[in-house]
């Protein structure tokens, strides 16, 4: 298919993602995924427990309660779906580079 992008707008991508960071969904954590959605064309959603938030939003993320070892689902669609959803999944699989940023302290 010679324009993949275009494929994945009009279809849902959806990932099972567990919360691995000591601190879980945090304000700095949600912040960080919010900046990395925006960096995209695509439309992000997080579902935990059944509750579905928009990935644009900090205290939406908050809000769902994910701690350490907690599992959520990202979906994305649009242009750059299968893009952003592979950068978030990364993202939130490295513990959002907590323990890089504080040097490994807790």
């Amino acid at each position: 298919m010679p324009n993949s992008g275009v494929a994945d707008a009009g279809r849902a991508l959806c990932q099972r993602v567990l919360i691995c960071n000591k601190k879980g969904l945090h304000a700095r954590a949600s912040a960080r995924f919010v900046r990395t959605v925006e960096c995209f064309d695509a439309e992000i959603s997080v579902v935990k427990d059944g509750i579905t938030v928009a990935g644009t939003s900090i205290m939406g993320l908050m809000m769902l309660g994910a701690g350490p070892g907690s599992t959520i689902f990202i979906t994305a669609r649009g242009l750059q779906a299968r893009e952003a959803l592979e950068s978030l999944v990364d993202l939130v699989s490295c513990g959002f580079d907590e323990d890089a940023e504080s040097g490994g302290d807790e």
